[in-house]
Protein backbone atom coordinates (compact mmCIF):
# COMPACT_ATOMS: atom_id res chain seq x y z
CA UNK A 1 0.00 0.00 0.00
CA UNK A 2 1.20 3.37 -0.77
CA UNK A 3 1.64 5.39 1.92
CA UNK A 4 0.06 8.75 1.71
CA UNK A 5 2.20 12.05 1.21
CA UNK A 6 0.23 14.75 3.11
CA UNK A 7 1.09 18.75 2.15
CA UNK A 8 0.07 22.04 3.60
CA UNK A 9 -1.67 24.77 1.49
CA UNK A 10 1.65 25.74 0.06
CA UNK A 11 2.46 22.17 -0.85
CA UNK A 12 5.26 21.26 1.91
CA UNK A 13 5.21 18.08 3.86
CA UNK A 14 3.38 17.74 6.67
CA UNK A 15 4.91 15.12 9.90
CA UNK A 16 3.29 14.12 12.85
CA UNK A 17 3.96 16.64 15.61
CA UNK A 18 4.10 19.13 13.73
CA UNK A 19 2.24 22.73 14.26
CA UNK A 20 0.35 24.63 11.41
CA UNK A 21 -1.40 27.77 11.43
CA UNK A 22 -4.96 28.67 10.07
CA UNK A 23 -4.55 30.82 6.46
CA UNK A 24 -8.21 32.10 6.02
CA UNK A 25 -11.22 32.22 8.91
CA UNK A 26 -13.41 29.26 8.88
CA UNK A 27 -16.33 28.29 10.63
CA UNK A 28 -16.82 25.41 12.15
CA UNK A 29 -20.09 23.60 13.24
CA UNK A 30 -20.78 23.11 17.23
CA UNK A 31 -17.39 24.38 18.03
CA UNK A 32 -15.72 27.96 18.20
CA UNK A 33 -14.85 29.26 14.83
CA UNK A 34 -11.51 28.78 13.41
CA UNK A 35 -9.47 32.94 12.91
CA UNK A 36 -6.70 33.15 10.52
CA UNK A 37 -3.50 33.17 12.06
CA UNK A 38 -4.88 30.34 14.58
CA UNK A 39 -1.81 27.74 15.77
CA UNK A 40 -2.91 24.08 15.83
CA UNK A 41 0.42 22.23 17.52
CA UNK A 42 0.96 18.30 17.77
CA UNK A 43 -0.80 17.38 14.71
CA UNK A 44 -1.20 14.24 13.52
CA UNK A 45 -1.86 12.87 10.29
CA UNK A 46 -4.70 10.72 9.01
CA UNK A 47 -5.28 7.50 6.41
CA UNK A 48 -7.21 10.09 4.47
CA UNK A 49 -5.38 12.73 1.83
CA UNK A 50 -5.85 16.27 2.83
CA UNK A 51 -7.18 15.58 6.13
CA UNK A 52 -5.25 15.79 9.34
CA UNK A 53 -6.13 15.87 13.09
CA UNK A 54 -5.65 18.23 16.51
CA UNK A 55 -7.27 17.09 19.45
CA UNK A 56 -10.75 16.84 18.45
CA UNK A 57 -10.52 18.37 15.63
CA UNK A 58 -10.44 17.23 11.95
CA UNK A 59 -9.18 19.85 9.88
CA UNK A 60 -8.68 20.32 6.00
CA UNK A 61 -4.93 20.72 4.82
CA UNK A 62 -6.22 23.13 2.31
CA UNK A 63 -6.22 25.90 5.13
CA UNK A 64 -3.71 25.66 6.82
CA UNK A 65 0.21 26.23 5.87
CA UNK A 66 3.24 24.74 8.62
CA UNK A 67 5.28 27.11 10.42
Amino acid sequence: MDEIIQKDANGNILADGDTVIAIKDLKVKWAPDIKRGDKFKNIKLTDEEGIIESGKMVLRTEFFKKI
